[in-house]
């Protein structure tokens, strides 16, 4: 479990995960809760991912993006949930070092890039509704292609910078994460050494990703509802903003808990509990965001169901 490396310290070779507690009943409700969430988020995401592959009506730019953030989803909660049902399933709470910085890395880089992407879903919206003329030439294929791109990489690279300040500390003894993951804030109070600057890094990263993105959002649907209140008809209105309501939920819900989590000091998050805020978002925002677009979207419940019936006719 540890071994002595330089400065004769015993140095951390595999943290254990505590999870929710150690009796057999603090491990078998979240194991099954676990599954059940996972299983749905599977089975909603893949079929979004499905059906507006199939379906070439939904070749869109608001669809492309939709179905990125159905994969981003995917990899995201996959990240943590087969980790943690294991730990809770075998009782085996132990994950390696390289293991831990690993899960802390693609968490880091899938949950900066969904929030770079649900900005460019916003902006999406924006040049739909306020720009309709330039909107093909505005969000072009290739134009689309670079937000998503750009998006991954402004997540590795917050990814990188978080992973490689965390993982420079000395962690010499203690090896117990109070958590079901390998979180940031968790992992540096194990640290022996100075963490004054790992924590201001960690606080102004994600306070500039949080405070960037969510600006990009809120500036767009200043200018889409300034637009909309200028349309005379009520079903003109109510059409275009049928089209922003899916996301605006989702931009709340996600904003609202990465902040909670992330923009705040280190004493103040300590008064809060993180456990059940990180399960909303890494468990539930990604099984709900699927719903959330289809349940209230028309063009993917008619792709949905003329899917379903073609594969009943070919029977």
């Amino acid at each position: 479990m540890a071994t002595v490396r330089e400065w004769n310290h015993t140095a951390v070779m595999e943290f254990i995960l505590l999870g929710f507690g150690n009796s057999p009943g603090c491990q078998m409700i979240p194991s099954v809760l676990f599954l059940v969430i996972y299983t749905v988020t599977l089975l909603g995401n893949a079929t979004l991912v499905l059906i507006i592959r199939v379906n070439s009506r939904l070749h869109t730019p608001m669809y492309f993006f939709l179905m990125n953030m159905s994969l981003l989803d995917l990899c995201f909660t996959s990240t943590i949930t087969p980790k943690a049902m294991a730990s809770f399933l075998s009782g085996s709470k132990a994950i390696s070092y390289n293991g831990c910085a690993t899960q802390f890395f693609l968490f880091s880089l899938f949950i900066t890039t969904e929030g770079f992407l649900l900005a460019a879903m916003a902006y999406d919206r924006y040049t739909a509704i306020c720009n309709p003329l330039l909107y093909p030439i505005t969000m072009s294929k290739w134009v689309c292609i670079q937000k998503v791109a750009g998006s991954y990489i402004c997540g590795c690279v917050n990814a990188m910078v978080q992973t490689g300040f965390t993982f420079m500390l000395h962690y010499c003894g203690r090896n117990e994460i109070d958590h079901f993951f390998c979180d940031g804030p968790p992992l540096i109070s194990l640290s022996f050494s100075d963490t004054y600057v790992n924590n201001l890094v960690m606080f102004t990263l994600c306070g500039l990703i949080i405070v960037s993105t969510a600006l990009i959002v809120l500036i767009s649907y200043i200018y889409i509802i300034s637009t909309v209140l200028q349309i005379r008809s009520a079903e003109g209105r109510h059409r275009a903003f049928s089209t922003c309501t899916s996301h605006v939920l989702v931009v709340i819900l996600f904003y609202g808990t990465t902040a909670f989590m992330y923009a705040q000091p280190t004493w103040l998050s300590s008064l809060y509990p993180r456990k059940a805020v990180s399960v909303f978002y890494t468990f539930v925002i990604p099984m709900l965001n699927p719903f959330i677009y289809s349940l209230r979207n028309k063009d993917v419940k008619e792709a949905l169901r003329r899917t379903m019936g073609h594969k009943s006719l070919t029977k």
